[in-house]
């Protein structure tokens, strides 16, 4: 993919680095000398040091043959400005990073892909991690739905039973999913069937539509999620 990347700060410079890695085509644009200097000796791409905000800059950094775009400046009014920009140019893919939630419908009205304040989802992340010390990754969807990760220990009432017998005695409702299980013994996740068997040990991908509430982390052995 050849990708324009805006911006070789705090959440630039790892996007970068893992895009060039990828084997992408990347070109930077980062107005400030010292971040675009850094940025032109660490990576293999192009940087360019200019005004994102501006077409001239964009059309240099190959706008017209670029396959996806994104955002990731400090200041949503840039980002703005440079989606538009990046829309005149029929950049198929758009991404911006989004600080101010009061400015999401802004960016969803010009037709461009969001992220929300990273600071905040790490905020919202390392408390969950201290809140709620059983889930091992998780994903939120929506106002109350997650995707998350959670051990199977062995005093947990879902441990050797089916996920057809665990959905017969209640434990399982209709809101929630095992998607995933992975084993020690396996090479390969298994995908779970209704007379797959839960063991201690166990790692589940989980969705939930009520959230990973300790209610729910019960049901796989962590009572630890009360306190």
């Amino acid at each position: 993919m050849y990708i324009i990347i805006i911006g070789a700060g705090d959440i630039g410079t790892p996007l970068i680095d893992i895009a060039t890695k990828a084997g992408n085509e990347v070109v930077v644009i980062e107005r400030d000398d010292k971040r675009a200097n850094r940025a032109a000796n660490r990576f293999d791409c192009l940087v360019l040091n200019a005004d994102a905000t501006t077409k001239d800059t964009l059309a240099d950094a190959g706008a017209a043959q670029a396959d996806a775009l994104i955002s990731t400046t400090d200041q949503d009014a840039t980002n703005v400005m440079t989606c538009l920009l990046a829309k005149e140019f029929e950049i198929p893919a758009i991404l911006s990073v989004v600080h101010n939630p009061e400015h999401m419908s802004l960016f969803r009205q010009i037709g461009v892909n969001t992220m929300e304040n990273p600071q905040q989802l790490i905020a919202d992340y390392l408390y969950r991690a201290v809140a709620r010390p059983a889930i091992v990754d998780y994903m939120r969807i929506g106002d109350e739905a997650e995707v998350f990760e959670i051990t199977v220990t062995k005093e947990a009432p879902i441990a050797g039973k089916t996920l057809q017998e665990a959905a017969q005695a209640g434990l399982l409702t209709d809101e929630m999913l095992v998607v995933a299980i992975e084993r020690e013994e396996n090479d390969h996740p298994i995908t779970p069937r209704g007379t797959t068997v839960i063991k201690k040990g166990d790692l589940l991908t989980v969705y939930s539509g009520v959230g990973a509430d300790p209610e729910i982390t019960d049901i796989f052995g962590h009572y630890e999620d009360h306190l």
